[in-house]
């Protein structure tokens, strides 16, 4: 009996939707379509402080903007629901409780310090950081004890002490890791939410996830994803771990080098088939080379195996590349036209620009050189306008500082940036009036424009960001850069003063 192909796409709705994400939807989209199956979008929110519905919104719409649909979901009818796992919480205790029973999991109620004191002393002595198993042999008595007590717990996973898990990868072949490399991962928090590993293999088996395809940071993970499997009894499923995606220095993919947001490439003016078809050449060729094609001839075509194991290249230069062969081959003039007022000349882009620029304009004409920021990609900066009264260095501080600040913003509205701008003022001793010109210029490039929170709001957190770190780029160019010291000085006072930044 042939097992009905199904896969998944599993986004953490904690910030933009990244191209990361897009990528693997594309080939799970491709691999279930071409062997009839259904493809299922599950949005793993177990992170509850900052999970958000408006980034899970915003998953959800970057993805059918390029094209990617999906068989069941939040949004649809499927009898394998609810998809999102924070609604799941009792099955995932039900199944903690299961490996409890049974023993192949345990309670562990050691404090935070004593995990962090563990893991320096690991360090230090060049030891893999992981759990020592200080709680794996307690009584039961000592557990109800502690339990009774009030003592907070983690529930943590059994790891054999011997011998090695061994699975095939579709692309890789055989894949051996040694147990005692495996970490006691944590699979219930003490808040009663189960972790990634618990959740994902629960919901993977429930829903009948027959290939699991997913990024190659998770071959390391896979041994206790397939013990859970094991210890429940159950089949595993297929798995292939992509290549990661790579900036053109070969490092893994990140915002701090690249724009990685998809809206940050719709707000930018790039056509969703370009970007599609940008994320199907990652590391695949279709069998007869050619570059340009469409989401339906990619599936039609896809064979896994065709999958090259080397890192692909996100080259932006290349992306702009094919985007231009897409406006001059693929679209009309006419088409042209309309996409480029459905993208931003369109009333209700321009009805979010006009109550702040109307206190500013006095004819039409001012218009385009008071707003057009907002249609550019990056804003030209000059070295004397954008440094002003403050010096560079100090300016490279403030710049880097509202950057780790913005991004922890969950809602992005003007009330949100205005407390941003507002306590960093407080904190590096300046009056607010005294810093908005610097980013005046960085968001605009010039010395006026509209008000200031109000464009960052319109621009949103992707370009918004991207400037930030085009006008480090433009400072550094110009002389004016952090040192490595420098940097790991500044994050030092940064905790101190605004806490832990976000990933």
């Amino acid at each position: 009996m042939t097992i009905p192909v199904r896969t998944r796409i599993a986004p953490s709705p904690t910030g933009s939707p990244h191209v990361g994400t897009a990528y693997m939807a594309l080939f799970n989209y491709a691999y279930a379509k071409k062997n009839k199956g259904d493809m299922v979008l599950r949005i793993e929110d177990t992170d509850q402080k900052r999970s958000s519905i408006d980034s899970e919104n915003a998953i959800m719409n970057s993805l059918k903007w390029l094209g990617i649909e999906w068989d069941e979901g939040p949004d649809k009818t499927g009898k394998f629901g609810p998809y999102r796992q924070s609604e799941r919480k009792e099955i995932h205790a039900r199944h903690v409780q299961i490996l409890l029973d049974n023993g192949f999991a345990y309670p562990c109620f050691c404090s935070s310090q004593r995990l962090k004191e563990l893991r320096t002393s690991q360090i230090a002595n060049k030891e893999t950081p992981r759990y020592d198993g200080h709680c794996l042999n307690l009584t039961k008595e000592e557990i109800s004890q502690k339990i009774e007590a009030g003592e907070k717990y983690v529930i943590r996973l059994k790891i054999p002490t011997e011998g090695k898990c061994c699975f095939t990868d579709k692309l890789r072949g055989k894949v051996e890791i040694d147990w005692k490399q495996i970490d006691h991962q944590v699979l219930q928090k003490s808040d009663g939410f189960p972790t990634y590993h618990l959740a994902n293999v629960v919901d993977d088996h429930l829903m009948n996830i027959s290939h699991v395809i997913r990024g190659e940071e998770w071959i390391s993970s896979t041994p206790k994803h397939i013990l859970l499997y094991q210890y429940f009894g159950w089949e595993p499923p297929s798995y292939t771990h992509l290549p990661l995606l790579r900036n053109p220095d070969k490092s893994k993919l990140s915002k701090r080098k690249n724009p990685t947001g998809i809206n940050y490439f719709r707000e930018a003016g790039f056509l969703p088939e370009a970007m599609i078809n940008y994320l199907g050449m990652m590391g695949y060729t279709l069998p007869d080379q050619r570059e340009i094609f469409s989401i339906d001839e990619f599936t039609q075509t896809f064979d896994i195996h065709r999958m090259s194991l080397g890192g692909p290249i996100f080259d932006l230069s290349k992306l702009k590349w094919l985007n231009g062969r897409y406006l001059r081959e693929k679209l009309s003039e006419k088409e042209v036209v309309a996409r480029i007022i459905e993208w931003k000349i369109n009333s209700k882009f321009i009805q979010k620009i006009i109550p702040h620029a109307l206190q500013r304009i006095e004819n039409f004409s001012d218009f385009i050189p008071l707003t057009g920021f907002l249609f550019e990609e990056n804003p030209t900066f000059s070295h004397s306008q954008l440094i002003g009264k403050i010096n560079p260095d100090e300016a490279i501080k403030l710049i880097k500082i509202c950057e780790w600040e913005l991004e922890k913003i969950q809602e992005w509205n003007r009330n949100n940036i205005f407390f941003i701008f507002q306590s960093l003022a407080e904190k590096e001793d300046y009056k607010i009036k005294s810093i908005l010109p610097l980013f005046f210029q960085v968001i605009s490039g010039n010395s006026v424009s509209l008000p200031l929170f109000d464009a960052i709001e319109i621009l949103g957190p992707d370009l918004t960001r991207l400037r930030l770190r085009k006008a480090l780029e433009y400072l550094s160019s110009q002389g004016s850069s952090l040192s490595k010291k420098d940097l790991k000085s500044l994050e030092k006072e940064y905790r101190s003063k605004y806490g832990n930044r976000v990933d």
